[in-house]
């Protein structure tokens, strides 16, 4: 059976009154997340998981799925009214966009980026639709080298490809697998890094962690700022939507080159936070003469909001089809898919073809509805931010710790959050990235048990990851991202300081 008819099935699937709900509930969900500054969609996704434990698979991540396209849409709304990125990923939509709204076409500036959003969702998702059955029967070839090979490309292009330096990113990477092995080792059936603690003996769970981080963490961050919300006019008028809209077409080049970047930084390990930057700093070197950027391009609104949407729907692809998430909301997703008893990758498609189009599909719909539901919210958002945050902060410190204690009803797990949220709080101070960390705790048992078995396969030899074409092709990648990155910038600094003769 084809794609098309695959996702046609997965249509049926969606398209269920009880989906719909969940998808309206899940968009509005995520413009509050993605509006808010010191929520963002890991911690909003992650909040989420423990409430879908009542629901069925395929309803519990249509809906997560759901809130994390609302939270980015929330998070272009902040950054062209207010100046206030309400997502990392919405840093360089405030470039152009808070311009433009303040010299009075806020509508203007609101209609281009989620018109953009849109159109890089799309796009991201046709190519899931395309590539997903390719991937999934690709991996129907990995053992366990290949899997491990798998798993050390996905450190490797963190480290190699990252914006952040490369021994931030190691320390953050090796802070999640210190994490990934505190409790009982499902090898040896030893107790590991407990230290005394018997609430730790299962282990700890990725939900405290990453409420702490991004929750706690974040709103820390928030408050040090000394945040305050001065905004522009937030009036939606329908006359200037339809115009702008008329407007995008001379756009194209702008959209499908920024749609392109998020679909590959999107399926490697570089993010939306990454893609909407390059995809910026691109569409500055190839405008054309105008008007600066920083001053109000509709291209400076455009290329991060498509490159952003694009990236964002791409990361789902590596985390169904090889079980290998590309980033934080990602991994926080695969989390709650193992929680349900769900493994991804490539026999999720053979197993639960069902539940893997019908999540596809709602990916169709729930962005059409994020681009309506956005447009017809703004006004109610901007007032929303208009609330002083002495009393949103508090709010939501209450939603975190309640999170936080519903994941097993542990009053432990308080402290944790409370300790991960000073730890998000110092990384983020100190820019260490925070999403190597999340993927290494999520990935980290899954690493370790691969590992086990191919030094078992092999007798202790790691000349098995290099026993034949398909798992050394995968292990030369990632030692090729690992290091060449970081040498073509080396060589780039040598020839900037050699003297001019």
């Amino acid at each position: 059976m084809g794609n098309f008819d695959l996702l046609m099935q997965g249509f049926g699937v969606a398209i269920t009154p009880m989906h719909l709900v969940l998808m309206v509930a899940g968009v509005l969900l995520g413009l509050v997340v993605g509006v808010l500054p010191g929520l963002g969609a890991p911690n909003g996704v992650s909040l989420l998981i423990p409430l879908t434990f009542t629901l069925d698979p395929t309803s519990a991540i249509i809906l997560l799925s759901s809130m994390y396209w609302g939270a980015l849409f929330g998070g272009s709304t902040t950054s062209i009214l207010f100046n206030i990125p309400g997502e990392p990923s919405s840093v360089a939509t405030t470039f152009d966009g808070y311009p433009m709204a303040k010299a009075g076409q806020s509508t203007r500036a609101l209609t281009l980026a989620f018109m953009s959003a849109g159109f890089g969702a799309l796009l991201g998702v046709l190519v899931i639709t395309l590539l997903a059955g390719w991937a999934s029967d690709f991996a129907l070839r990995f053992g366990a080298p290949e899997y491990f090979a798998v798993y050390f490309l996905a450190f490797a292009a963190f480290i190699g490809m990252g914006s952040a330096s490369p021994v931030k990113t190691v320390v953050s990477l090796s802070m999640g697998l210190l994490l990934a092995s505190v409790g009982m080792d499902n090898v040896t059936g030893e107790v590991r890094l407990t230290f005394g603690f018997s609430e730790l003996l299962g282990g700890i769970s990725f939900l405290v962690v990453v409420i702490g981080l991004f929750g706690i963490g974040e709103l820390l961050a928030t408050v040090q700022e000394g945040l305050k919300f001065r905004g522009v006019s937030s009036r939606i008028d329908l006359r200037d939507v339809f115009r702008t809209m008329a407007e995008l077409p001379r756009y194209w080049a702008t959209s499908l080159r920024s749609g392109l970047i998020g679909i590959w930084m999107g399926i490697t390990p570089g993010g939306p936070t990454a893609a909407s930057f390059m995809s910026y700093g691109i569409a500055r070197q190839a405008s054309r003469k105008g008007e600066p950027f920083g001053t109000g391009r509709p291209e400076g609104i455009i290329a991060p909001e498509t490159a952003d949407h694009s990236a964002g729907s791409c990361a789902m692809l590596p985390m169904l089809a090889l079980g290998v998430p590309s980033s934080a909301t990602a991994a926080v997703m695969m989390g709650g898919l193992m929680i349900w008893g769900l493994t991804p990758g490539p026999m999720l498609f053979a197993t639960k073809p069902d539940f893997v189009w019908g999540l596809i599909a709602s990916m169709y719909i729930s962005n059409v509805v994020g681009v309506i539901l956005v447009l017809m919210t703004v006004p109610m958002f901007a007032a929303l931010l208009r609330i002083p945050f002495a009393i949103i902060g508090p709010m939501i410190v209450a939603i975190c710790f309640v999170g936080g204690y519903t994941v097993s009803g542990a009053s432990f797990d308080l402290w944790l959050v409370l300790l991960f949220g000073l730890v998000g709080y110092l990384f983020t101070r100190l820019d260490y990235p925070l999403a190597p960390l999340v993927l290494s705790m999520v990935l980290g048992h899954k690493a370790e048990n691969a590992f086990y078995q191919s030094m078992i396969l092999s007798d202790g030899s790691l000349k098995v990851f290099f026993s034949n074409p398909l798992v050394g092709s995968i292990m030369a990648l990632a030692l090729a991202l690992l290091i060449l990155p970081k040498l073509l910038q080396l060589g780039g600094r040598l020839r900037r300081r050699q003297p001019v003769e």
